[in-house]
């Protein structure tokens, strides 16, 4: 099976190609990633945590569902093929939110945000997601040192919890 192709992107978010994810995450290129935040009726926060095998922030608890764009998608292809793909939810409105920009040594990255309302059950594609738990983001953002949460969603929380005051 061929290797995912990247969308590639410059400093503005504009598309100027797309590579393979191993030679992305290896030229430390900027890309675009989705982040859908999946909620209940309670305002609770469905968290994933990330497979050992995950190749950014193994191990670690992503508090949206999401990923890379892949090239020939949009970003909200992108984020519904996500969804389903990591909790094997599809046909339900996602409400898109912002785009972010975010670096560290591991990535490069602009993302667009979504929210969603979810109550039936998550179905977790093994290979990229370990478990799944639920937490109020207000916690999470209170004590952001319990559990390690990837560093990109944490700040996407940040952002959606400040537009939401």
């Amino acid at each position: 099976m061929a290797e995912e192709r990247v969308v590639v992107v410059d400093e503005n978010n504009e598309v100027i190609g797309a590579q393979t994810r191993s030679f992305v995450r290896a030229q430390h290129l900027c890309h675009r990633e989705v982040f859908v935040f999946v909620f209940n009726s309670r305002g609770e926060l469905h968290i994933q945590e990330r497979t050992m095998t995950k190749d950014v922030y193994p191990g670690c608890y992503d508090l949206a569902v999401g990923g890379v764009v892949d090239e020939g998608e949009e970003y909200d292809e992108a984020a519904a093929r996500e969804l389903k793909e990591e909790f094997g939810i599809a046909g339900i409105k996602l409400t898109p939110r912002f785009h972010f920009y975010y670096q560290d040594s591991a990535c490069r990255l602009w993302g667009k945000a979504y929210t969603c309302l979810w109550e039936g059950k998550i179905v977790p594609q093994p290979e990229e997601v370990a478990d799944v738990i639920m937490d109020r983001p207000e916690h999470v953002l209170a004590n952001t040192d319990f559990r390690p949460y990837t560093p990109d969603s944490l700040l996407a929380l940040k952002k959606l919890m400040e537009l939401n005051q």
